[in-house]
């Protein structure tokens, strides 16, 4: 793996935050700058969530708080046509959209029913649109968690328990065939690894159903886990053997102190690798794996890592792969990250942005965790917050 060197031309930069935060008005950079603010205060963040969730279990009426405020910031509506505001102002910047419904904490057969249905209408809209490249959906959608932990246990299941595993597995069939009916490229996300072995075996049979012609299933990668390099170089090698193209997603990932824990109470080795630069260095060698063999790979890079894609933009200049390329897509949170993706985006690379919907109390668990990671670390303030007060400053405004 060659790190970029002091000769290198270096193809995007970061650090513009006029195009980072040309899509925003004075106002509303305002707004993100006080609440990256506030979210950048840890005890503000713990009081506010605890807060939150208890106004919500008395039913007391702060909907609209957290609608105006954190809900605004990361997620594109409470509907699937609230989000066409999003999918526009996104357009304009040259970015597109990958509708991602956030639903969670559901775990009911009617439940999984009804996110199969709001999964098949994402496919439709990304079927009718030529800003949407692609759909996502999270297994624990649409079957049960503790289901599949058994599953990839291998443990005996009772006739109801194989039942509702075939219906959850019959949902991830309905989802990549419409997806491969409508041409619409999908993206299955990685769990927690007690059960991210069965949703490997589903995305790998999916692929070997839909990924014939073109990649149509994407199975995800998160490279802090140390076997996951040679995860995706077996996978390549399964699909080369079975004549069907790898979808790979490659993220860090989002477990980690739920998988060192649970691996310490429950005593088994962490999967988890022991420093943050093993997972960089694994991370960017699954970025050099993937673009010299694009011939049978697509990628997107999941991350809001400004070196790692930095590094793949330098390293499709030093294979002369054109920059809107597309079987090479980058993707942002949105409301995060808007350096990476704007610049990306401008100068002349595939860049979307998962735009997250559903009823607030529903997405609640997804919110809190963005506030999360945005709360400072050790007295130090957090990225988002430094690029909105460093524009505001650029601007000549002040933050009131």
């Amino acid at each position: 793996m060659a790190y970029p060197s002091p000769n290198d031309q270096i193809p995007v930069f970061f650090e513009d935050t006029s195009v980072a935060f040309a899509s925003k008005s004075d106002a509303k950079l305002r707004k993100t700058y006080w609440l990256f603010s506030l979210m950048n205060q840890a005890r503000v963040v713990n009081l506010g969530t605890f807060f939150i969730k208890l106004a919500l279990k008395l039913n007391l009426p702060i909907k609209n708080l957290i609608r105006v405020t954190i809900f605004e910031q990361f997620c594109g509506g409470e509907t699937i046509n609230d989000c066409d505001a999003t999918i526009a102002s996104l357009r304009q910047s040259g970015i597109g959209t990958i509708l991602d419904y956030s639903v969670e904490g559901e775990d009911k057969e009617a439940s999984f029913d009804a996110t199969t249905a709001e999964i098949l209408k994402t496919i439709d809209k990304a079927a009718g649109s030529d800003t949407i490249p692609f759909s996502v959906f999270k297994v624990t959608g649409v079957a049960s968690s503790d289901l599949l932990e058994k599953v990839q246990r291998k443990d005996e299941l009772s006739e109801a328990e194989s039942a509702a595993y075939e219906r959850a597995r019959e949902r991830v069939q309905r989802l990549c065939a419409h997806a491969h009916e409508r041409n619409v490229r999908i993206f299955i996300d990685a769990e927690e690894s007690w059960i991210q072995g069965v949703i490997d075996d589903l995305a790998y049979e999916m692929m070997q159903q839909f990924n014939r012609e073109r990649p149509i299933v994407y199975n995800t990668y998160q490279l802090y886990r140390h076997e996951t390099l040679e995860a995706l170089k077996n996978a390549f090698l399964t699909a080369r053997q079975k004549g069907y193209y790898l979808g790979s997603k490659l993220v860090r990932g989002a477990y980690m102190e739920k998988e060192r824990l649970r691996a310490r109470e429950q005593e088994y080795f962490n999967p988890i690798h022991t420093s943050k630069e093993a997972t960089d260095t694994d991370y960017n060698l699954a970025i050099d794996f993937c673009l010299d063999r694009l011939e049978h790979i697509s990628i997107c890079l999941g991350t809001h890592n400004e070196y790692s894609s930095q590094y793949c933009a330098l390293k499709m200049q030093k294979l002369g792969i054109p920059r809107n390329d597309d079987r090479i897509w980058f993707a942002q949170l949105l409301g995060m990250s808007d350096n990476i993706s704007y610049n990306l985006a401008k100068a002349g690379y595939n860049v979307a942005k998962y735009v997250p919907y559903g009823p607030i109390d529903a997405v609640l668990p997804y919110l809190i965790r963005r506030a999360e990671e945005n709360t400072s670390i050790a007295g130090q303030s957090s990225r988002e917050f430094l690029l909105v007060k460093s524009e505001l400053k650029r601007r000549g405004i002040g933050s009131l």
